[in-house]
C-alpha cells in the first residue's frame, strides 16, 4: 500500500502564495507521473499540473505562469508552488501519483486533499 500525506493548504489573500507538498511512502519501487488536481464546490475535479518522472511538466491554462510543479524523487515528494493566487483558485487540492508497487505492479493513488481558500 501507499500513503500520501499532503500539507501546505490554508487561507491566503488574493495575490498571495502557498506551497503544497505531497509525500509518498510505502512499498514503492518506482514513481512515474505525479500531479495535482483540484475540485471546487459544485464543480468537477480538474487537473492543475502534472510532472513526469523525467521532469516534463504540463499545466492547466488557468494556472500557467502562476503555478509551478516540481518533484524530489529521492524524497518521493511532489510540490506545487502557487503564486498570484486568485479567489477562483479556491478548492480542495489533491495529489495523484502513479507508482510501481513492489510485488503488486503499477497502481494509481490519490491524497486525502488539502483545502486552499483565497479570500480577503
Amino acid at each position: 500500500q501507499v500513503q500520501l500525506v499532503e500539507s501546505g493548504g490554508g487561507l491566503v489573500q488574493p495575490g498571495g502564495s502557498l506551497r503544497l507538498s505531497c509525500a509518498a511512502s510505502g512499498s514503492i519501487s518506482s514513481i512515474y507521473d505525479m500531479g495535482w488536481h483540484r475540485q471546487a464546490p459544485g464543480k468537477q475535479r480538474e487537473l492543475v499540473a502534472g510532472i513526469t518522472r523525467g521532469g516534463i511538466t504540463n499545466y492547466a491554462d488557468s494556472v500557467k505562469g502562476r503555478f509551478t510543479i516540481s518533484r524530489d524523487n529521492a524524497k518521493k515528494t511532489v510540490y506545487l508552488q502557487m503564486n498570484s493566487l486568485k479567489p477562483e483558485d479556491t478548492a480542495v487540492y489533491y495529489c495523484n501519483v502513479d507508482v510501481w508497487l513492489i510485488g503488486a505492479g503499477r497502481r494509481d493513488y490519490w491524497g486525502q486533499g488539502t483545502q486552499v481558500t483565497v479570500s480577503s
